[in-house]
């Protein structure tokens, strides 16, 4: 921990440009990084780098009071399974999963505070096992810049931290779990049918995962950034009050 804010670790993400930039760039959204920022973390990009050791990822992380994992292109399908992509399966990189997936099971392993958002819900799906819909069924069918109603289950975290039993999602997805992996539970979903949250109830630790972004409107929704604002209050305090 700097100071009174606690280190945030996000996985950069890899972009082929960026405006202020004249080569290839690893970043995070801005929305993310000021969502943490007002919540009192300090965010600080991690470089995805591959083969992702087990020991060289614990090392990485040592220094971290919690992880966001954010959202980003799609995970190759092999890594749950599946041979063949279907043809909306974009942005695909096997470096980058390979890492976000060794974040995620370390960091619950050892029960560093974890907020993962889109994918990054899938991220961790995966490195517990599940699977996921590589595609959800065509244009009209997709959660792809749209704003939605999903309800949240009764006495889950997500119930607790955001004090309501209905939230308004920012949605950018056209992939969705299938089978849940093991041990996690779905505690919000869309009306369609589509979880939208996942937790791990047998986790001591705090784990928070949506499939929507709730850093796109957290600057003018509190239900919104009032996830930001419990998972950084859980770094914070790791280690001393349990949440």
């Amino acid at each position: 921990m700097t100071g009174d804010r606690p280190l945030i670790a996000i996985p950069a993400r890899f972009s082929a440009s960026a405006s202020a930039l004249r080569y290839a760039a690893e970043v995070n959204a801005r929305a993310l990084i000021e969502a943490v920022w007002r919540a009192g973390g300090e965010p600080l990009s991690l470089h995805p780098r591959a083969p992702a050791a087990p020991a060289e990822v614990a090392a990485r992380l040592a220094r971290f009071d919690g992880v966001l994992l954010p959202g980003g292109g799609d995970i190759a399908p092999h890594r749950y399974g599946e041979d063949d992509a279907h043809e909306s399966v974009y942005d695909v990189d096997d470096e980058q999963d390979a890492f976000d997936i060794e974040v995620a099971r370390h960091a619950l392993e050892i029960g560093l505070p974890l907020l993962a958002v889109c994918r990054g819900l899938q991220v961790v799906n995966i490195a517990l096992g599940g699977t996921l819909h590589q595609d959800m069924g065509g244009e009209h069918r997709i959660h792809r810049h749209i704003v939605h109603p999903v309800a949240i289950v009764r006495g889950s975290l997500l119930e607790r931290v955001t004090g309501e039993q209905k939230a308004i999602a920012s949605c950018y997805h056209h992939q969705r779990v299938a089978r849940l992996g093991s041990g996690l539970t779905a505690t919000a979903e869309a009306a369609d049918g589509t979880i939208e949250a996942l937790e791990l109830p047998a986790l001591p630790s705090w784990f928070a995962a949506v499939q929507w972004h709730p850093e796109d409107t957290a600057h003018r929704d509190p239900v919104q950034q009032a996830l930001f604002d419990a998972f950084v209050h859980a770094a914070r305090v790791r280690g001393r009050d349990p949440w």
